[in-house]
């Protein structure tokens, strides 16, 4: 059996939604996100594979798919006539270039807390009693920062392929690199507040 305790009710969401979310795409001709459809699987496949190896946690695994979920959402569910994505929650900043703050710009700075929170918890078991935790942290959120870089690559893929893509221009890329680096920063503080208690995450 690839799980372990407690994690059938997270591969039951995760295969609810992407076969729901999956079906709503194709049925909307939204070829983009079936594009990412098809990277979240291949995520999907390459942790249920390796469950029995790497240590992540439940609770990790859990905000992975909330993420997932917010992320495919982005993409089709409307808010007063626009996807989620284009969705402008809270006026911070408004001039003609860029606005904050946006559901996109939530979604990378939660996914990409979680994405650096899964990269500590695979690294977790090479550290040591000595590890200097001051340059640690700053290595693990320049990690957390290079999974970002990394989205932004897909991103970029996903223009090229499909050129009618909505994912924006020079200023959307720049934002969503500032608000992946403040999840990781916050990932990171979370990190050492649960290891000053003694307690995992």
């Amino acid at each position: 059996m690839f799980l372990k305790k407690g994690q059938l009710p997270i591969l039951i969401v995760n295969l609810l939604m992407v076969i729901g979310f999956g079906i709503l795409y194709f049925s909307k001709k939204n070829y983009e996100f079936v594009m990412y459809i098809a990277v979240i699987i291949l995520f999907f496949i390459l942790i249920l594979a390796t469950n029995k190896k790497h240590n992540l946690s439940n609770g990790v695994l859990w905000g992975l798919t909330i993420w997932a979920f917010m992320h495919m959402a982005g993409g089709s569910l409307l808010h007063n006539g626009a996807i989620w994505y284009k969705w402008q929650l809270i006026e911070i900043v408004n001039n003609p270039d860029f606005f904050i703050l946006r559901y996109d710009q939530l979604v990378h700075f939660i996914g990409f807390g979680i994405a650096t929170l899964i990269g500590y918890q695979l690294l977790n078991p090479y550290l040591n009693k000595k590890v200097n935790w001051k340059v640690l942290s700053v290595l693990i959120v320049l990690l957390g920062m290079g999974i970002g870089a990394l989205n932004e690559i897909i991103e970029f893929l996903a223009v090229v392929i499909i050129p009618e893509t909505g994912v924006g221009g020079y200023y959307n890329t720049m934002l969503d690199i500032v608000f992946n680096t403040l999840g990781a920063i916050c990932a990171v503080i979370w990190i050492n507040f649960k290891r000053l208690r003694g307690k995992s995450l």
